[in-house]
């Protein structure tokens, strides 16, 4: 099972501290994805208005979330480079 899967069935818990601890881990785990595939589009050259529309909010909101964010800390250094 992976980390998500787990998760997602510990925040499915009857009992509100685990499926509250899972809710919070699975936020945790969503905002580490969604940096490293707004790196990841910046590292290929996507501009931040196509990266908001993919993400459905605003330009702004994005650039503001993620403009400090190097790629290079983010994603490993492809091969060959």
């Amino acid at each position: 099972m992976t980390e998500a899967t787990t998760l997602a069935a510990a925040a499915n818990s009857p009992d509100p501290a685990v499926g509250l601890r899972a809710v919070l881990a699975l936020r945790r785990l969503l905002e580490k994805l969604e940096t490293i595939q707004v790196a990841n589009a910046r590292r290929r050259g996507w501009s931040w208005q196509s990266i908001a529309e993919s993400l459905e909010v605003s330009r702004q909101a994005v650039h503001k979330k993620h403009a400090r964010v190097d790629p290079a800390d983010v994603l490993p250094t492809p091969k060959g480079r």
